[in-house]
């Protein structure tokens, strides 16, 4: 439930989730294969609640969404055939970036007037396409705060409203996964048993996570997804090296 309510309004989830997963036995690329299906459908479940603030072009959409699944499969194939373990020496590299993009991200998309509006520049759905490409390969190979590095991609790409900014992490992160949890059950990589526990528990968080989101006020959700995104930063530091 709390890996689904972190994913719906920051992202995160998959470091409350993978963990669990391990610490009950489930091998690493099975536990990474079992996170990305249940924390699927909780951000799918999170999608609703979301759905009157995703007020995107098709223009705009279209370039993003292919990226992904494009990322989001050659990810996933990725996983299943290098060892986890060297990509997690490089994860808290990636979420230091990932924040400090966040956090300074809109100081350097002040002024800009290519943000992704429904008049955006070929120039910034160009960029946006190639970032979500790089985002969507991450998202299916590990998948631990691609919500946090799409937030970031889109605060450096002149997005401002919070709330519209969750709603299309949602709609993204739910087709990198998307893509990713295919490729997963194809491959026989789910351990089923603990999968849907956790499954119920994501639907329920990712739902009511996103619902309450709503009620507060932006800048308290800006400020936690800064302090998840530090969090997890720090602590895969000090679990790595």
């Amino acid at each position: 439930m709390l890996g689904g309510a972190l994913n719906a309004v920051a992202g995160g989830g998959s470091f409350v989730a993978f963990p669990a997963l391990m610490f009950a036995g489930v091998p690493p690329i099975s536990a990474n294969a079992t996170n990305t299906v249940a924390l699927w459908v909780g951000v799918t479940a999170s999608t609703g609640a979301y759905r009157k603030h995703l007020d995107i072009s098709r223009r705009v959409m279209v370039p993003l969404a292919v990226t992904s699944v494009i990322g989001g499969i050659a990810g996933a194939f990725l996983l299943l055939r290098t060892p986890a373990q060297t990509f997690l020496r490089v994860l808290p590299w990636l979420m230091l970036g990932a924040t400090l993009l966040f956090i300074f991200g809109g100081r350097l998309a002040r002024g800009s007037k290519s943000g992704l509006a429904h008049d955006a520049s070929t120039k910034a759905i160009v960029a946006a396409a190639i970032f979500e490409l790089v985002v969507a390969v991450y998202g299916g190979y590990f998948g631990g705060g691609v919500g946090i590095v799409n937030l970031a991609m889109l605060a450096v790409l002149g997005m401002t409203d919070m709330h519209a900014m969750n709603a299309l992490k949602v709609v993204l992160g739910g087709i990198i996964n998307g893509v990713a949890v295919v490729t997963f059950i194809l491959a026989k990589a789910v351990a089923w048993k603990a999968g849907l526990i956790m499954t119920a528990g994501a639907i329920v968080g990712g739902y009511f996570g996103a619902h309450y989101a709503q009620k507060l006020p932006q800048s308290w959700i800006r400020a936690f997804v800064m302090v998840v995104g530090t969090g997890m930063t720090v602590y895969f530091f000090w679990k790595t090296y």
